[in-house]
């Protein structure tokens, strides 16, 4: 197979860049969309020239580094997948494929189509976790758990962080992502100990990094590699809101008091 791609390059975060198109060609059907970005990177180095920067690790879709944006579509043409898991044949032969970083202005682009998304990393660290605050270890099994929210749980922690919801939507939203964190550990036990504040540091954390609202295009859900339902998104609205009149009510005690 043949493909003529027009990849977006940029030496720097600081430096303008632009589209740059190339040739490939004698590419297996069978190939990952990765492996054919390494036979064009052999053959930049072998001509002297400089290799194309992306981002991968696992090549496995399951560590979320592998962000591209192609032919307008987080991770390409095919729903559920993140692009270590795209193959060539979903591509047709002599194909003009369109490749470029993430979009957002909380994700920087470092070069080429590597972008800065330590946003989300400074998003878990404002709360998206179970401290030690919430008390020992139970033993295994102690603490029953209905098989409706242990499968919403597990649902949601599939998430991977690739970022793909802040891509696809219009308003570079983190909602799914956060929405997604929150859920997990919300909907058992030991996350609800700390609940409230969870909520309110990741909100205030997404906000602050400049991550837009919520667009209600559904978007995020469709292209999301994991299938997240925008219903963790509803239901991070509902623990913010309870976590808000119930922050407030306990302000209004202890001025009473």
């Amino acid at each position: 197979m043949n493909f003529k791609l027009k990849i977006w390059r940029q030496k720097n975060a600081k430096a303008k860049g632009g589209m740059v198109s190339y040739d490939v060609t004698g590419i297996s059907p069978d190939s990952s969309f990765f492996e054919m970005l390494d036979t064009l990177n052999q053959q930049l180095i072998i001509g002297g020239g400089d290799p194309v920067a992306f981002d991968h690790d696992c090549r496995e879709g399951i560590c979320g580094t592998c962000s591209l944006y192609i032919n307008g579509r987080p991770h390409g043409p095919v729903k559920g997948v993140t692009t270590c898991q795209l193959h060539m044949r979903s591509f047709r032969d002599g194909e003009t494929i369109h490749i470029e970083p993430w979009r957002a202005r909380a994700f920087p682009v470092i070069r080429d189509l590597i972008v800065d998304r330590s946003a989300f990393d400074r998003i878990i660290q404002a709360g998206g976790y179970v401290s030690v605050n919430s008390g020992g270890v139970p033993d295994a099994n102690s603490i029953p758990v209905p098989k409706h929210d242990s499968d919403s749980s597990f649902d949601a922690a599939t998430c991977i962080g690739c970022g793909a919801c802040v891509a696809s939507c219009s308003n570079a939203a983190a909602m799914l992502f956060i929405g997604a964190k929150v859920s997990h550990l919300a909907l058992l036990p030991q996350g609800r100990v700390e609940a409230a504040k969870r909520v309110q540091s990741m909100v205030a954390r997404m906000d602050e990094l400049g991550f837009g609202s919520c667009s209600n295009t559904y978007a995020c859900e469709a292209e999301c590699p994991k299938s997240i339902s925008v219903i963790n998104i509803a239901r991070m609205n509902r623990e913010f809101l309870h976590a808000k009149v119930f922050s407030e009510k306990e302000k209004i005690i202890r001025e009473s008091l």
